[in-house]
């Protein structure tokens, strides 16, 4: 299956075959600034299955993820892993928003305080177990 989204203004469009590999909601610091919300609802897939068309900027957020976004409106779309392996694609670019339902919290020791976190998902502390 291909899944297909894209940014506010329309000027990047991405295509998305196949299934994620997970779909989590993240609640790291990180995450937090760069997606400028409380969390950063994703769905992660191989980079070799994205296709992605438009003029995006990337930014370093720490020294395994980029943070890619639209050049023109600012959309976050993706974290992108800079060894090249895996992506993670922000739930609300798709176009079809409900295409994927988050499976897991991580980084629960990161949430805001004020968040309540009662949809019965398994939460982790910290990233997922090994």
């Amino acid at each position: 299956m291909i899944r297909e989204g894209g940014c506010l203004c329309g000027a990047v469009r991405f295509k998305a075959e196949g299934e994620p590999l997970n779909v989590r909601i993240c609640h790291c610091r990180l995450c937090q600034k760069a997606m400028g919300s409380p969390y950063f609802a994703r769905a992660q897939f191989d980079q070799r299955a994205l296709t992605v068309e438009g003029d995006t900027e990337r930014y370093a957020s720490s020294e395994n993820i980029d943070r890619v976004f639209c050049k023109r409106c600012g959309t976050r779309l993706f974290a992108w892993r800079r060894n090249g392996t895996l992506a993670g694609v922000a739930l609300t670019t798709f176009d079809d928003r409900n295409a994927f339902t988050p499976t897991e919290h991580i980084w629960v020791s990161e949430k805001l305080a004020w968040l309540k976190l009662d949809d019965g998902l398994t939460q982790y502390q910290t990233t997922i177990p090994a």
